[in-house]
């Protein structure tokens, strides 16, 4: 069995911790905020805040197939309800990597057809977010 690379998180983490900073906002890194659907504690790559206002952050990554292709409707329904439980105002789940098959869908808004509050969280491309946090616009 090979091994998978699970660094690949710490590797996107640096790469959108500096921008978040450039725009403005203040960041806490792996934040408990509740408890997933289902049970067991929920935590996020990064809560952002600027003016009073709280994001939280998670990022997946996806260098070749493989699962985290699967996990997204799950996160956005986690991410969805910990916006609804006062936790922060909105949330971004950030798709970084090559691997996706399914990337433009997901950043489409398509979910929402499905999933009754995923319009609280906003589904983006790495390149995406970067250049929202850049300029101060989560």
């Amino acid at each position: 069995m090979i091994a998978r690379n699970t660094n690949t998180g710490a590797v996107l983490e640096a790469m959108i911790l500096p921008t978040l900073t450039r725009g403005g906002y203040t960041c806490e890194r792996q934040v408990i905020v509740g408890t997933r659907c289902g049970g067991g504690t929920h935590k996020v790559d990064a809560v952002a805040s600027r003016d009073g206002r709280r994001v939280l952050v998670s990022l997946k990554w996806q260098q070749t197939g493989g699962t985290a292709e699967q996990k997204v409707p799950f996160e956005v329904m986690c991410l969805a309800d910990a916006v609804r439980a006062g936790h922060a105002d909105r949330a971004y789940l950030v798709l970084g990597g090559d691997g996706w098959k399914l990337r433009d869908y997901y950043t489409s808004g398509a979910l929402a057809d499905h999933l009754t509050h995923a319009a609280l969280v906003q589904v983006v491309t790495l390149e995406a977010f970067v250049r929202l946090a850049n300029n101060g616009q989560l």
